[in-house]
């Protein structure tokens, strides 16, 4: 078994502390990475606290993760020592299933998350915030050379959750694009909808963002409380991707959508949010969601960022100040992710 320091939660209700991890020894197939930065996902809140209910102790969370390749395993033929890979959300799938055939790995019935998942091994997965992981290098990344490797973690899950409805309700030159929150994903969302020539929109609670939206690539900003704006933007918008990782209200928002446009969910929401049928039903209007991307898929989106010079706006911290990332996410006080300096473990 590989040693690696990691920083893990040991219930739903006490900080994040230090922990000492084991891996599992490199197979013939695998890549060892030598983990630099990872980024914090609301998503590792959520599963820290057990929001959802099914959260398994101790867990260390992270799948934004952006490192070296260490080592590879005898079998290992997309890969080499030194190579700038990073790892997502999943570290396997079934590879049989017509989801995995079409390269929809995403949506697998037993696919492998990257932490909290059962591995192959019967072991537990564990995350990024963490010195070292073993991950099958069919689902380990290549990262262009032109991203930095800290800016590049997020792209992981913050990324390609927002690259893959564009490209999913194929968005173009033209194409009217809302973006409901300006967050981890909000901020991923507009920078690559403006990128693939979108006439983009930020939908905020306030006016604090405006400059950030309108430097991010937005063109259009709309304050949801402002009823007079919004009453203004009904039936404007293609797409709608609603990045808010709270339970909100989401009515008004559907109104905004033309006849056929969709607004999809991508934010994890514990709670349910009631949905008035009227607004669908008036406008053959629809209400959807999207998870993250297949590896395919993903590696797509890193070529995308890398030939258009994007990349995440980060805020860098030790690992020392995880559980004071916490607290600020839940007050979004974050622009617009954390990135785990991960060599501060070592």
């Amino acid at each position: 078994m590989l040693s690696a320091k990691s920083y893990a939660a040991f219930d739903a209700s006490t900080p994040l502390g230090p922990y000492e991890l084991s891996r599992r020894d490199p197979g013939p197939k695998d890549v060892v990475i030598d983990i630099h930065f990872c980024g914090i996902c609301h998503t590792d809140i959520h599963f820290t606290q057990n929001d959802l209910g099914f959260s398994r102790y101790p867990l260390v969370p992270g799948h934004e993760i952006a490192g070296l390749v260490e080592n590879v395993g005898a079998d290992v033929t997309k890969f080499k020592v030194g190579d700038r890979v990073g790892v997502g959300c999943m570290v396997n799938s079934c590879r049989t299933c017509a989801n995995c055939g079409e390269g929809l790995e995403q949506y697998c019935p037993t696919g492998i998350y990257t932490y909290g998942g059962d591995d192959r091994d019967g072991t537990i997965t564990q995350g990024g915030y963490s010195t070292k992981v073993v991950v099958d290098q069919d689902f380990v990344l290549n990262i262009p050379a032109s991203i930095p490797l800290d800016a590049a973690a997020p792209l992981l899950c913050a990324g390609i959750t927002t690259y893959s409805p564009l490209r999913q309700w194929n968005v173009k030159p033209g194409t009217r694009v809302a973006v409901i929150g300006l967050g981890g994903l909000g901020h991923m969302a507009v920078k690559l909808a403006a990128a693939m020539g979108a006439v983009v929109t930020v939908i905020s609670t306030s006016d604090k963002k405006r400059e950030d939206a309108q430097r991010l690539g937005a063109t259009g900003f709309i304050i949801s409380k402002n009823e007079e704006e919004m009453k203004a933007a009904a039936n404007s918008f293609d797409l709608i991707l609603n990045t808010v990782s709270a339970a909100t209200e989401i009515n008004s928002h559907i109104a905004l959508l033309a006849r056929d446009g969709t607004m999809v969910m991508l934010g994890v929401v514990a709670e349910p949010m009631p949905v008035v049928s009227l607004p669908l039903i008036f406008g053959r209007r629809r209400l959807a969601g999207s998870l993250i991307g297949g590896i395919a898929e993903t590696q797509e989106m890193l070529d995308f960022c890398g030939e258009h010079g994007i990349a995440s706006d980060i805020e860098v911290i030790s690992a020392d100040q995880i559980n004071v990332a916490y607290g600020r996410m839940m007050k979004s006080d974050v622009r617009y992710r954390f990135v785990i300096d991960i060599k501060t473990m070592e």
